[in-house]
């Protein structure tokens, strides 16, 4: 007579199955982000390129989809990013240039006046030669003149990595732009047979999710670089244009990003113009990112980007811990892709016929 497992007994067995998937799926994990971490000279610029062919490939379709040859369509769009980067770095380096004799005039003023508030009570420090300190610096750089020199070493060989970095980024925009369907044809035939559609259907969904969350965040942060970059200008803080970039560019790592940078308009105005305007500045950075909570992301994003609020927050918290910079970048758009590709091969219907996540209407017949 067979026994009959009891309740009790059912339970710990479905739990023990569920806790050694989990297992499995944790160590997968553990192992794909081993592999990453060991390789991230390659693997940062190959999600960076994927990321900048999810903004280019769409509109090098639109373009092509209203008659123009897919190679100048292709060109336009790979001009156009450069352009825009020009554009930035320029815009950059002149209002810094031609702002930089009064900000030296003006961060010489304000070391004076915090020497004499140290010298004062309650503080009351000795005063701060500058020639002793810069004595103090020149036998520092003569005494670590070893380390110093590895630190060149290193810096020389970040700049090589760097150079890599680019060549990658740009070679895998541009094949993704011109055989992009092919390539994700390809991948998907080094799978078994049975479970090319899933991942075909999966990664239909996770491409769209990409797509839609790089062109939502473009818009997302040239909001936040115009609201607080023109808060700014009114409130005539100085270099209000290169905090704009500096926040366009910040805005791009979600929840924390834009509000770092706009902690720089803060400082910057609390250096040059007082603690009332810094308060002002504060309110505008403040009501531009819940402009951004509360508008922008719920009527751009929808159902498209179906991650919580708190599952971002949380990303953004462990990829900057696991990757610093990069991992704050590309965790919440993974976590975005992950999530909709899941969702997808979840839902598959293996009778229902798939598009291939590049759309054939981004690379029409020659």
């Amino acid at each position: 007579m067979t026994d009959t497992p009891t309740p009790r007994a059912s339970g710990l067995r479905t739990g023990a199955v569920f806790a050694g998937r989990i297992l499995v799926i944790a160590a997968a994990v553990g192992l794909v982000g081993w592999i990453a971490f060991t390789l991230s000279n390659v693997v940062v610029p190959l999600l960076i390129g994927l990321v900048v062919a999810a903004l280019l490939v769409p509109f090098s379709a639109v373009l092509q989809r209203h008659g123009v040859p897919k190679w100048l369509a292709i060109v336009i769009a790979l001009l156009s990013l450069v352009g825009g980067i020009a554009l930035l770095v320029f815009l950059v380096v002149w209002r810094v240039s031609e702002q930089l004799p009064s900000l030296e005039d003006r961060t010489v003023a304000l070391i004076g006046t915090v020497q004499d508030l140290l010298r004062h009570p309650p503080f009351g420090l000795p005063s701060v030669d500058l020639d002793t300190l810069s004595a103090d610096a020149r036998s520092f750089v003569e005494q670590h003149a070893a380390e110093l020199q590895q630190g060149i070493v290193v810096a020389g060989a970040t700049l090589v990595h760097l150079g890599e970095g680019l060549f990658i980024v740009t070679f895998v925009t541009i094949f993704a732009l011109t055989g992009g369907r092919h390539m994700w044809e390809w991948v998907v035939s080094l799978f078994p047979r049975a479970a090319q559609h899933r991942i075909g259907v999966a990664g239909e969904a996770g491409w769209t999710t990409l797509t839609h969350f790089i062109r939502v965040q473009v818009v997302i942060a040239a909001t936040d670089a115009i609201g607080i970059a023109l808060g700014a200008f009114l409130l005539g803080v100085p270099l209000a244009g290169p905090i704009g970039v500096v926040v366009f560019v910040g805005a791009f790592i979600p929840v924390v990003g834009a509000f770092a940078a706009g902690a720089v308009a803060v400082l910057l105005a609390l250096v040059f113009k007082g603690w009332v305007v810094a308060l002002v500045m504060l309110g505008v950075v403040v009501l531009v990112q819940q402009l951004e909570g509360q508008v922008l992301h719920p009527f751009l994003t929808g159902s498209v980007v179906a991650v919580h609020p708190l599952a971002v927050l949380l990303a953004v918290i462990a990829g900057t811990t696991i990757g610093g910079i990069a991992g704050g970048f590309f965790a919440v758009p993974l976590a975005a892709t992950a999530n909709s590709m899941i969702r997808a091969a979840r839902q598959d219907d293996p009778d229902v016929e798939i598009a291939l996540p590049i759309p054939k209407s981004a690379e029409p017949a020659e």
